[in-house]
């Protein structure tokens, strides 16, 4: 038996951070080894809240395919695609918005709560409001056996899974229902300590130059109570501890024993930390320099995974249109 099949997007909404990568990417590389893996890049996704301003979108896309590859996504093991370059995802999508209740789509939870945190962008839309039969689409378009989702999207799959048995109900059985896989990603936060977002500007990118990095975690808060280089530390408060906890894993105990007992200075303990980074983002970034130089090679990448995701998109689409009784 082959491999099952798992699919993952990102939305191309600017450059990719630490968050992004410990969060998601880390896990994607592993699992293109374990699983037949799609991942795209979700442009028309990123229309449901910026679709008033489009003009960077195009950068972003190739930004985030470079990323990828940088951090280690490999196009001979997993599919690379562009959302929009696979129409069948928008025929799919709109017959899903035939058939899906309206109340599936009021109660999803990122609907309020998206709502409520954008208030300054007009997304009462009816873009906005479907997009989980999109993401439906995206999903069950390749027949997912999995979606890697931390705990805050299961619902996300489990709508999923509603739209594909309430589709092989009236039509016949055509789709699994995904499940989701849970992931465990390292949590990382933003430089000031809240949450790592482009909007807050406390990110590091993984296009940052090692300077930049150096410079950001330089600046990044520490325990606020302590005063002296000998004062007894705190590093459950400290922004840089939490870093060390994952790019300094072998010594983070050690280090917790030195900030605690008040023998290891906020400036030194951030000096040691800039080397552990150095190990795991200075390769990134030499890489990503690399294939900066490279647009060619970019293209033909997400080509290539076009193609590929295109052809199992109309098999898919054939499936559907019979069991529907619209292939005339």
């Amino acid at each position: 038996m082959g491999k099952k099949t798992m699919l993952s997007g990102m939305r191309p909404t600017g450059a990719l951070h630490l968050g992004n990568y410990f969060g998601a990417l880390e896990n994607w590389v592993k699992l293109q080894d374990e699983y037949d893996c799609y991942y795209f890049i979700a442009d028309w996704h990123a229309l449901t809240t910026g679709y008033e301003d489009t003009s960077e979108l195009k950068s972003n896309i190739n930004s985030m395919v470079i990323d990828w590859l940088s951090a280690g996504l490999d196009p001979e093991k997993c599919t690379i695609f562009l959302q929009s370059s696979v129409k069948e995802h928008a025929e799919l999508h709109l017959l899903f918005s035939m058939m899906t209740p309206l109340s599936w789509l009021y109660r999803c939870p990122t609907y309020k709560d998206q709502l409520a945190q954008l208030k300054d962008r007009n997304i009462t839309t009816y873009g906005f409001l479907g997009y989980p039969c999109l993401q439906a689409a995206d999903i069950l378009m390749y027949k997912a056996a999995a979606v890697p989702v931390g705990e805050d999207q299961v619902p996300h799959v489990e709508l999923t899974r509603e739209m594909a048995r309430r589709f092989n109900y009236i039509f016949g059985e055509v789709f699994p229902e995904p499940q989701a896989k849970l992931t465990k990603a390292k949590v990382l936060p933003g430089t000031d300590g809240r949450k790592m977002s482009k909007s807050y500007n406390n990110t590091i990118a993984l296009s940052d130059d090692p300077d930049t990095v150096r410079k950001k975690v330089m600046s990044m808060v520490t325990d606020p109570a302590r005063i002296r280089k000998d004062d007894p530390g705190h590093p459950e408060v400290c922004t840089v501890f939490s870093f060390h906890k994952v790019f300094n894993e072998e010594g983070v105990a050690d280090t917790e024993a030195q900030c605690r007992a008040g023998s290891i200075g906020c400036v030194q303990c951030k000096k040691e930390l800039c080397s552990k980074m150095a190990l795991k983002l200075t390769p990134i970034y030499e890489k990503r320099l690399e294939l900066s130089a490279k647009p060619e090679y970019i293209r033909e990448v997400v080509e290539k995974g076009n193609a590929r995701a295109r052809a199992t998109a109309e098999k898919t689409m054939s499936e559907v249109r019979k069991a529907m009784k619209i292939d005339w």
